[in-house]
């Protein structure tokens, strides 16, 4: 597997590319976010299986980094990075990011990540340049979109509209909301959503699992639209018809 370490510290990007290295990991190391993006440029190279990315970058933010890469690649993102606050790991996500870890992290932890994202993206439908917009192949299933109240969920093109304005979403988050509007009122359980979703059984996933139903409820501006059954897990709660917005926020 060929891995791009995007790391300004030398000392950091060395001691974490020899612990990559014995796990048989092949590192090519960029100290900027430019040279991160020149990496990416398609060459005759093997692809990169996944993109670590710090965002202490010292000629642009690691988030500007990532938005700049959904562009022109569908290469599996990590944001590996000191900042722990909830609003810093969904702006990520909502850039395209697919996964966020927080320094200081647990090696096998980061391995165990990296090797989870990579496994997804083999085993998934190939994805767009913008980073949640890839079509799975069209399996004769019904093209009818799902509509629950002002929200419509057409998963052929994997679009969501609430009140007639299109929705965009990153992968996961429309993962998470087909997998919940496909069975309306039917409570979910986390280890299921994390299994069906992010195809894994490692516990660590369930904080992203957070973040992401944070941000779709952000995003669709229903924050009532998901509800938390506490101490079990999470479901789709079929909203009333009409303006979203003024639902009541719902506990995370």
């Amino acid at each position: 597997m060929r891995l791009l370490l995007v790391e300004d510290d030398d000392h950091v990007a060395a001691a974490l590319s020899a612990v990559l290295a014995r796990h048989g990991l092949t590192v090519v190391h960029a100290r900027s976010g430019g040279e991160a993006l020149q990496a990416l440029l398609p060459d005759d190279a093997e692809p990169f299986a996944v993109v670590l990315l710090d965002l202490g970058l010292p000629d642009q933010d690691g988030f500007e980094v990532c938005g700049r890469i959904r562009k022109v690649s569908a290469t599996p993102v990590i944001m590996v990075t000191a900042r722990a606050d909830v609003r810093s790991r969904i702006h990520g996500l909502n850039l395209g990011a697919d996964d966020y870890v927080v320094k200081p992290y647990d090696t096998g932890e980061l391995l165990a990540r990296i090797h989870a994202v990579s496994r997804r993206t083999a085993t998934g439908a190939p994805a767009g340049p913008a980073g949640g917009t890839e079509q799975p192949p069209d399996d004769g299933g019904p093209r009818e979109p799902l509509r629950l109240g002002p929200l419509a969920i057409e998963l052929p093109t994997r679009q969501v509209v609430v009140d007639g304005a299109a929705v965009p979403l990153t992968r996961k988050e429309f993962d998470l909301l087909a997998l919940l509007a496909q069975r309306p009122g039917v409570v979910f359980r986390r280890e299921q959503i994390i299994s069906e979703v992010w195809r894994t059984s490692w516990e660590g996933t369930g904080r992203t699992l957070e973040v992401h139903i944070a941000s779709l409820r952000a995003k669709l501006r229903m924050p009532a639209l998901i509800e938390t059954v506490r101490g079990v897990g999470y479901r789709l709660v079929v909203p009333a018809a009409g303006p979203a917005a003024g639902a009541r926020p719902a506990a995370p």
